[in-house]
């Protein structure tokens, strides 16, 4: 009987374990990793964007997203829609062709693959030949054409991918007709580019490398046109009147040939250097646009001087008298111009320049005076500064969120008004339930506030520590500050800066109180920040007091960076998060851990040295604790003298293997006997123990209390609980070490009223050592009810209960290989879980999550979700330390994607996939934030040609009409026609 009520409650905990647990990787923040191809579809004003790793990503209005793989992880290098179709079609560099299509399931739309092709010649001939370089997809939908290297631009039917063989433009029909002079000078090469006649679509224009142009009639398939260029060709347009072809050269030069005129045209109507007379780089791609207001927008990237300009990224935009060259700090992969989608419209009429360079996405707004960038809805460029740490909290107070969004309003005040150019695609995602921040602290000393409540991540607000210290940053450094005369006329945009002025100033610890609004932030140089949130700008003078965590102990020398200097005098503050006191360690090794109380008002902080608490309502001193061994030596050394002493170890043990080779050779043979079979006997020794454990099991060996950076704070932790004695609870810190050690300190805080007469007195309680002197990763107090302590005001403002201070207290410490229950205040061990030892695992890292059931809303349950250095994510249940479920998330090998995971409090986390990308995974049945959306085929017109309204609603609304009208007519009026009577609806 009692098995089977054991067995019975075993299945019900599997489904509610069901019901809780539920492991999904649901979308990708940040910018794409190594892009290597654009695409924009002007019918459906979508965007595609390539990687070199073979996935291609689709996006349209904020929140329409598709993503997908190749099955091969070769690059992708071109990227073509095909018009008036929910198709586009990617060449990878194995030359391979791929069709994909915007499927409609289940009320929404997925990116699959239909078809792959692989363009092969015949037997014997070169691969140069068949190499594609360039792709154009016909206006019908019905072909696309390919150009290769070979010279030969072959015909494939659409969507089967099929070459039809009769239309193929050889590099001999080509050379027919030319005169004998030309082609007898230049030799063929291959196509460069391909471009549809834009008011014919029988007719093509293929552009050769050599200079050679040529207008092909597909139906007549014979020649109609010829241009001998005679510079070597990068890329061409046909202007949208059909009257004009821009040609663009690798002189930094462009041309202007006359369409209309007669069949072979020797020579230009006018050639031009941007930026000549001297030698300029190649101008790889131009667009050519008419205005209503007069001057065409002539877009051309490159042709920059090569002499003085030669390693500037440029894409250069004139109108009329206006000329800028945007300058980018990544080399620039492609640009795409968008204009007015009506393709019967007269004018072009461009409005934004859409610019895909190697580490960001930049949108540039042509209509506005002044040339403004958009800000990007997505794509955003996670890592303008390399991300040092990352932070989430969630359930953000209403006023707080408001606050944060009106001071990033007020920095972005250069970005056009302009609504985002890329509108395609209907989202059908829900709003978001919550309001949640990501924080990210970069290289370059900022911190910048992400909305991550929903699909996209949203850039909110940017905190910048650098005015509170003296750097030697040049301000006339900045290309915005040139005057108007300047020659040529660049212009910086982008936020991609890969360049830190002080790599001090780098952001290793973040903590922010969403209840209070203080903020905190710890630096590499040992420096600590604490801000608070003002509506207005401010100029006063930030209070910093040193902290020695040596406690002018003998014997110990810092050898690595100096400290940063603070600005004595006041400073002038933007709107937003101000510093008011700033915290410098001495030594000013890096910040390992830091933690805010906004009730006590006082703040403790960790380095590698020890760790101490500052109370930042009277700006003073707490208390400090040194946890340096007398073996951390590296400790005490920087980076630099680490590579020192890299440098001097590997000499060392150079030197040792040398001695010991020598002194093999001087010893004889019975000598090495012995020693090889004592050393044989030892090693079957050593492979008979290990045999006792099982495969997967690791042997937890005790760690030496003389191992380096035991000293190291990992973890710091506030709570009012019971540390004296069972009958009176008060405030306390915990901190744990890299060393297994745990330690307590009894605060005693004043009462408000006499808060800034009397100190804050902190005094050591106890001291832990775990047996194996395993680092510590976390620690947490259970109240009576086992549930972890709120958070500082979280009961005040009634957003959670108040904890149960009548039963005893349960202490949970966190090392990289177990996980320790102690009961409080005695400090007695009550249970523990081996992870180390079962899994062969160690913990990295750990945050308590609340699960929520996907069918009883009320049903809620606080576990802990740990990441281990494997990559796989355990769910294990509190107090009882059962393990619930285990999920693969992170490769083993992706060290930098582990050590950047951040879990959220209701289940899912966001890690580094790339230094640019983030990705978002669920480990809840109840929070899967994913993309869900679809895309409606554009409605055609008359004359073959798309015809777009003025949003995609619009579409899918009359295609809904015509749907429901053509139903009706079926239905009703054809029976009555073909009986002869009246319809009877």
């Amino acid at each position: 009987m009692k098995r089977f009520l054991r067995s019975g409650h075993d299945s019900v905990r599997e489904r509610l374990k069901r019901d809780l647990f539920q492991f999904n990787k649901t979308v990708e923040h940040g910018f794409p990793h190594q892009p290597s191809a654009l695409g924009f579809s002007d019918s459906l004003r979508l965007m595609a964007i390539g990687t070199r790793s073979g996935a291609i990503k689709v996006y349209g209005c904020p929140g329409v997203e598709f993503m997908n793989l190749h099955e091969q992880n070769n690059a992708v290098i071109k990227i073509s829609f095909v018009p008036n179709q929910c198709q586009l079609i990617t060449l990878l560099d194995d030359n391979s062709l791929h069709l994909w299509s915007l499927r409609q399931q289940d009320g929404g739309s997925e990116l699959l693959e239909e078809k792959k092709f692989t363009l092969r010649g015949p037997p014997g001939a070169p691969p140069s030949v068949t190499q594609i370089k360039v792709l154009l997809a016909h206006s019908s939908g019905e072909r696309l054409f390919v150009g290769t290297e070979g010279g030969s631009v072959f015909t494939l039917a659409l969507p089967s991918l099929q070459v039809l063989e009769e239309k193929t433009v050889g590099h001999d029909m080509a050379l027919q007709g030319l005169p004998d002079e030309y082609s007898d000078r230049r030799p063929f090469e291959s196509v460069e580019a391909l471009q549809e006649h834009p008011k014919n679509p029988d007719q093509i224009l293929i552009g050769y490398s050599r200079g050679l142009m040529m207008v092909w009639d597909v139906r007549a398939g014979r020649s109609a046109q010829r241009f001998l260029g005679t510079q070597q060709l990068e890329n061409i347009y046909w202007c949208r009147d059909a009257q004009q072809i821009i040609s663009c050269h690798n002189d930094g030069g462009y041309s202007q040939w006359e369409a209309s005129g007669e069949h072979i045209q020797q020579s230009p109507m006018e050639n031009k250097v941007p930026y000549g007379p001297f030698r300029c780089k190649a101008i790889g791609k131009i667009t050519w646009l008419t205005s209503r207001r007069g001057s065409p927008y002539i877009v051309f990237q490159g042709g920059m001087p090569m002499a003085s300009y030669g390693d500037r990224h440029s894409i250069s935009v004139v109108h009329g008298s206006q000329q800028t060259a945007f300058d980018f700090t990544s080399r620039v992969i492609d640009h795409v111009v968008i204009c007015n989608s009506d393709p019967t419209a007269d004018y072009d009429d461009p409005r934004a320049l859409l610019v895909l360079a190697e580490e960001e996405l930049v949108a540039i707004d042509l209509q506005t005076p002044g040339w403004p960038v958009i800000q990007c809805p997505y794509l955003v460029s996670l890592h303008c500064s390399a991300i040092t740490c990352s932070y989430h909290i969630s359930s953000i107070p209403l006023k707080l969120w408001e606050r944060i969004i009106t001071a990033g309003k007020k920095q972005n005040t250069q970005y056009s008004s302009m609504p985002w150019p890329v509108d395609g695609g209907v989202n059908l995602a829900e709003a978001p339930r919550q309001r949640d921040l990501l924080l990210t602290g970069h290289e370059d000393g900022t911190v910048r506030f992400w909305d991550a409540s929903g699909i996209c991540l949203q850039l909110m607000y940017k905190m910048s520590s650098v005015g509170v210290f003296q750097t030697d940053m040049d301000p006339n450094e900045n290309l915005n500050s040139q005057g108007e005369e300047d020659w040529p006329p660049l212009r910086k945009v982008g936020s991609f800066d890969p360049y830190s002025d002080d790599p001090r100033l780098g952001i290793q610890k973040i903590y922010l109180c969403k209840y209070s609004g203080y903020l905190s932030v710890g630096g590499t140089a040992g420096q600590v920040l604490v801000l608070e949130l003002n509506d207005e700008a401010s100029q006063h003078a930030v209070d910093h007091t040193l902290v020695d965590l040596l406690q002018e102990q003998e014997g110990y020398r810092w050898k690595g960076h100096e400290r940063l200097n603070a600005r004595q005098d006041p400073v002038r503050f933007p709107p937003g998060f101000q510093p008011f006191a700033l915290v410098q360690c001495q030594p000013p090794a890096a910040v390992t851990s830091l933690v805010l109380h906004s009730e006590w008002r006082l703040l403790a902080l960790g380095t590698s040295h020890g760790f101490g608490v500052y109370d930042f309502q009277r700006k003073c001193q707490v208390m400090v604790k040194c946890t340096l061994h007398a073996s951390d030596q590296l400790a005490l050394e920087g980076p630099l003298s680490r590579v020192k002493s890299l440098k001097k170890s590997l000499r060392q043990s150079f030197r040792r293997i040398r001695r010991s080779q020598v002194n093999k050779r001087r010893d004889g043979v019975t000598t090495k006997v012995r020693t090889v079979q004592e050393a044989n006997a030892r090693l079957e020794q050593e492979a008979l123990h290990e045999m006792e454990l099982a495969p997967v099991q690791r042997k937890i060996e005790a760690r030496s209390a003389e191992d380096s950076f035991t000293g190291f704070v990992r973890t710091l932790y506030f709570a009012d609980t019971f540390i004296r004695d069972s009958i009176r609870h008060s405030p306390s810190l915990w901190a744990g070490t890299n060393g297994g050690t745990v330690y307590a300190f009894s605060l005693r805080v004043p009462p408000t009223e006499r808060r800034m007469e009397e100190a804050v007195s902190a005094s050591q309680i106890k001291e832990i050592q775990l047996m194996h002197r395993a680092p510590v990763v976390g620690i947490l107090i259970l109240d009576g009810h086992s549930v972890p302590l709120p958070e500082p005001l979280e009961a005040a403002h009634d957003l959670s209960k108040s904890p149960d201070m009548q039963g005893s207290h349960q202490l949970l410490v966190i090392s990289e290989e177990q996980f320790k229950v102690f009961t409080l205040p005695k400090v007695s061990s009550k249970l523990k879980l081996k992870l180390t030892a079962t899994e062969g695992c160690r913990v990295r890292k750990a945050a308590v999550c609340t699960f929520g059931s996907c069918r009883a809303e009320d049903h809620t349950e606080n576990h802990l979700t740990v990441l281990t250095n494997l990559g796989d994510i355990q769910v294990v249940s509190l107090p009882h330390l059962k393990p619930q479920v285990r999920y693969d998330c992170i490769r083993r090998e992706d060290v930098s994607g582990i050590a950047s995971c951040v879990f959220t409090k209701s289940g899912q986390g966001f890690y580094l996939i790339s230094p640019s990308e983030m990705e978002r995974f669920s480990l809840s049945t109840c929070w899967l934030i994913a993309p869900r959306c679809k895309v409606d085929p554009p409605e055609p017109s008359v004359n073959g040609r798309p015809r777009r309204g003025d949003s995609t609603e619009r579409q899918s609304e009359r295609s809904r009409q015509v749907t429901w009208t053509k139903q009706v007519f079926h239905k009703y009026l054809l029976p009555c026609i073909i009986r002869g009577g009246e319809p009877g609806l």
